[in-house]
């Protein structure tokens, strides 16, 4: 049987909207408490403004309460499969300091510590009041 986070962010993948790049990633995210929200990648003509599938599943996260989390899959075609972006690193560690990231492709999966893949954040208490 496949893992269940596996299974949603495939699920998830497969409503991506990605007509610029063909690139279609979902992503599942899981609060501490075993909930999974999920997200998939929204591509725009104004490209600064995609949303990448782990940022669309934090938002459904943030939306239903949730504010701590331990696991995130991400599923795409890539080979290797590939890490979340550096714009999506900083925006989970500031709520997701411990989290596991687990990518999956084609040709397996790779996992890492969040703290691994950005090791120096910053957050709020670095910025000026």
């Amino acid at each position: 049987m496949k893992d269940r986070l596996i299974q949603a962010a495939t699920e998830a993948q497969a409503n991506a909207y990605a007509p610029y790049s063909g690139f279609k990633v979902g992503a599942a995210l899981q609060d501490t408490e075993g909930r999974i929200f999920v997200g998939a990648n929204v591509e725009n003509a104004a490209f600064g403004v995609t949303n990448c599938a782990e940022r669309v599943a934090l938002g459904a996260a943030v939306a239903a309460g949730a504010r701590k989390f331990d696991r995130l899959v991400v599923v795409s075609d890539a080979t290797p499969p590939s890490a979340p972006c550096g714009a999506c690193r900083q925006v989970l560690s500031e709520m997701a300091a411990d989290l596991v990231v687990e990518a999956v492709g084609p040709s397996g999966s790779r996992r890492w510590m969040l703290a691994d893949l950005m090791p120096d954040p910053f957050g709020a208490e670095d910025l000026a009041p």
